[in-house]
């Protein structure tokens, strides 16, 4: 491979996903992968297979990390070759490691698609980026990028896309609409020992959806829009607790206040991808239609021009200090393992 040194000493950028089927004849295979080891009943997969053949049996995840690898290879301030790996589907981590070093890759940044401190959105994918360097002999080096929650960038696209989407709603109910963030609910015990002291995974979500509720206020009208963090896509056994409210149970809530428009918006994805347009698309809809409740949602980041901008401004911050190995934990079997089959956290 013929390059010059990136920004920061890097000189590749490997974009790392969760990864979905593209056809109807991937998403059992894909399922597979996902829950590997955890025990899934074959009945809980064949009911998550379900969503997604209702969507002609593709996720919009691969499709959608396509594009923002485009956008990121066009932004002038990330300057570097882009490579893509996924935990679940082709392109396969490993795979790309290996291309990478075939490629003469010695030192890359890792943008993984997840903001957040949790095992599921964070140390399993540094799990998964060891495993792949462990796999391919003279592995480059590969630096996770640090966590984005907070970046004005992303808070900048994600108040855009909630401004738009209370632009939606019948002008009469717009200015007194709730914001509702959505993220992926989690095993409570993965949630108390997410990050270096606990709890980062809902207090890192309750800040991002602070400066977005402060950036997406109309001028004049300061912070005072009613906002709350709710929960989707659970998918593990009833017995253990998981976060709380569900975003379904939560919208009947509000019914029950008085509430009468919702704009839903999930900041715990970067994608459109299958939680969003299944578990908030049909099921959150379908829930609020019930009730005569008026909902919009709003886009996740994807590949707004802010976004976009972000990776670049966090190539060129410095390298990111190494989490500790006690940091966001691997659960226990008997304490659940979140996300379940066919969720991920991105």
């Amino acid at each position: 491979m013929d390059s010059t040194t990136g920004n920061a000493g890097y000189d590749a950028l490997v974009v790392v996903s969760f990864g979905g089927p593209e056809g109807p004849e991937d998403v059992m295979p894909f399922l597979e992968n996902v829950v590997r080891g955890r025990g899934v009943p074959r009945e809980r997969l064949l009911e998550v297979a379900d969503h997604y053949q209702r969507f002609g049996g593709v996720s919009p995840i691969n499709a959608q990390c396509r594009q923002l690898i485009e956008a990121i290879e066009a932004e002038p301030a990330v300057g570097l070759p882009v490579y893509w790996g996924n935990r679940n589907w082709h392109p396969f981590l490993e795979d790309t490691v290996r291309r990478m070093k075939d490629d003469g890759v010695r030192r890359a940044a890792a943008f993984v698609t997840s903001a957040y401190s949790s095992y599921s959105s964070c140390r399993q994918y540094l799990d998964d980026i060891a495993r792949a360097r462990a796999a391919v002999p003279d592995a480059p080096e590969i630096v996770r990028l640090r966590h984005h929650y907070d970046h004005p960038d992303f808070v900048a696209a994600m108040a855009d896309h909630t401004r738009e989407a209370l632009g939606r709603l019948p002008e009469g109910v717009r200015d007194t609409a709730r914001l509702v963030f959505t993220a992926h609910s989690i095993p409570l015990t993965m949630a108390r020992t997410a990050g270096p002291a606990g709890g980062a995974y809902e207090a890192q979500l309750r800040r991002t959806a602070e400066l977005i509720v402060a950036e997406a206020a109309p001028a004049g009208r300061g912070t005072g829009r009613e906002w709350d963090l709710v929960w989707q896509s659970r998918s593990g056994p009833p017995q253990v607790p998981w976060l709380e409210p569900d975003v379904c149970d939560h919208l009947e809530a509000l019914h029950t206040r008085g509430v009468g428009a919702v704009v839903l918006v999930p900041i715990g994805f970067m994608s459109d991808h299958m939680e969003v347009v299944y578990d908030l698309d049909v099921e959150a809809a379908a829930a609020a239609d019930k009730l005569g409740m008026a909902l919009t949602r709003a886009a996740t980041a994807g590949v707004h021009p802010r976004f976009v901008a972000m990776v670049g401004a966090l190539l060129a911050e410095p390298e990111p200090t190494v989490c500790p190995a006690t940091c966001c934990p691997r659960p226990r079997r008997d304490q659940g393992r979140g996300p379940g089959a066919g969720h991920g956290q991105e």
